[in-house]
């Protein structure tokens, strides 16, 4: 059997879930908001929410990480209608690649047309300090590697083709307006930009596996993101997103740094505000973008 059979992934269970959810609030959203580890602010930035605990939504994962509130918030930002995943999911809560994208799934049934995500990670660039924000502009997706892509098992053509360009997954327009706005806001000093990687996790990156993929040219790695973004791009909808730098990868065997939890959900606190600006900020100019 594939993974999808078992996992209440097919088109109609996904239909049925943004149908149920779109019965409950007038919101029909065009951007789609993803959280990250402590940036869970952003959901809150909504006006006239209507909110829901994913242990209520039919067919839901449900988030068991500290720092992920677990809720899936509509309403407006600056007047554009949005939708906010406050806390996402990851391999390594133990659930398969699908049943953590479904959700994307969902915003592109709810009429979802740009999808921003967020994310904590580790710095692989030497370059980059703890508190940067980098907008992502490729990513690199190891669990693929190893076969564990979110668009294993049957295609079904209402989603999207077979096999889905990647070259462009990151909206270079949405870049450019990303380093426009920071600048604006005056984030010039912190704002870079540069290339993801994804490991499965749980447990942070060994001093190798760090050098490693710093030669393999990422500049930053996490524990999600780049499923999200294969699946988003599958369903044809654009995609934007930026890396919070909470820690720095440790790359030498004398560090006495060691990767923690606490360490992002602080760095997360402190820098949210920014990024939540940033965030609202495009949310607007992607309107008048459409217009």
């Amino acid at each position: 059997m594939f993974p999808e059979t078992k996992n209440g992934y097919t088109y109609e269970d996904c239909k049925a879930t943004a149908d149920w959810l779109l019965a409950q609030t007038d919101v029909r959203p065009k951007v789609g908001i993803v959280c990250g580890s402590g940036l869970g602010g952003l959901a809150e930035m909504l006006k006239d929410q209507v909110a829901f605990n994913y242990k209520d939504i039919p067919n839901f994962p449900q988030s068991t990480v500290h720092g992920h509130a677990g809720r899936l918030v509509f309403g407006t930002l600056k007047g554009r209608p949005c939708v906010c995943m406050q806390g996402r999911f990851h391999l390594y809560e133990g659930y398969s690649i699908q049943k953590i994208t479904l959700p994307i799934r969902i915003f592109k049934l709810l009429g979802v047309e740009t999808v921003m995500l967020t994310n904590a990670a580790g710095g692989l660039n030497q370059d980059f300090k703890v508190g940067d924000i980098m907008i992502i502009k490729d990513h690199l997706n190891m669990p693929g590697f190893a076969g564990n892509n979110p668009l294993s098992g049957p295609n079904d053509e209402r989603f999207g083709v077979r096999f889905p360009c990647m070259s462009d997954a990151y909206d270079r327009e949405l870049q450019q307006m990303a380093m426009d706005v920071g600048q604006e806001l005056g984030y010039g000093d912190f704002l870079k930009e540069g290339v993801y990687c994804v490991l499965g996790g749980p447990s942070f990156e060994t001093v190798a596996e760090s050098r490693m993929l710093y030669k393999l040219g990422a500049d930053a790695v996490g524990m999600s993101t780049a499923p999200e973004v294969i699946v988003a791009r599958h369903c044809g909808m654009r995609v934007f997103a930026l890396s919070l730098i909470t820690n720095q990868a440790v790359m030498d065997y004398d560090s006495a740094e060691k990767a923690n939890h606490e360490e992002v959900l602080q760095t997360g606190k402190e820098r949210a505000e920014q990024l939540e600006r940033l965030v609202s900020t495009m949310v607007t100019k992607i309107e008048h973008n459409n217009n």
